[in-house]
């Protein structure tokens, strides 16, 4: 199958990948109750040292830079409890920690919580999270602009492959928000 989005040789159902997959990915695929059908989401394979944006659209296709997503955690802490959250924005945009996290949080503090938290927590590589799989209970803020793509390019949870999933779909994840503004240039 054709890739909708990028210069990829194939994309195949993330549904037949779940082996390329780390484990709370693959679950969450494989349990999805969307009404985007779970074949939708799109399992490309991808080599892990052009994970990094920049690098990885000179190498997969210029346009995938504005359809592209950043899944990144954060912490807000408020009278020495801590919440974490995923963030989920462009990749052309930064998110709007302290403004936009902070409020919906309901926090005192937000910051971006540490490589070990981020993959401890989520059972996911650093530099592949993503919005899918991710521990029940916690809020998935998603900037309006990610859900608006017809495709959005995110990370599988490994370094390795990335998921091409409608926008639509990721509005439809357990604990999501979408939230304009959370993405800023």
């Amino acid at each position: 199958m054709r890739a909708p989005i990028g210069d990829f040789d194939t994309a195949v159902p993330a549904p037949d990948r779940l082996e390329e997959l780390t484990a709370p990915v693959a679950d969450a695929v494989r349990d999805w109750q969307g009404a985007v059908p779970a074949d939708r989401i799109l399992y490309v394979d991808t080599e892990p040292q052009w994970a990094d944006t920049a690098v990885f659209v000179e190498h997969y296709g210029r346009d995938l830079l504005e359809r592209s997503a950043n899944c990144v955690v954060v912490a807000g802490k408020r009278a020495g409890e801590t919440t974490l959250a995923a963030c989920v924005v462009l990749s052309t945009t930064r998110v709007d920690v302290n403004g936009v996290v902070r409020r919906q949080l309901g926090a005192r503090k937000a910051s971006f919580a540490s490589m070990e938290t981020a993959t401890g927590e989520t059972g996911m590589e650093y530099g592949g999270i993503t919005p899918l799989g991710l521990p029940t209970g916690w809020p998935v803020l998603l900037d309006s602009a990610v859900v608006d793509l017809p495709y959005v390019l995110v990370g599988s949870g490994r370094r390795r492959g990335k998921l091409l999933v409608p926008g639509k779909a990721l509005a439809e994840l357990p604990g999501a928000v979408v939230l304009d503004g959370l993405g800023v240039a």
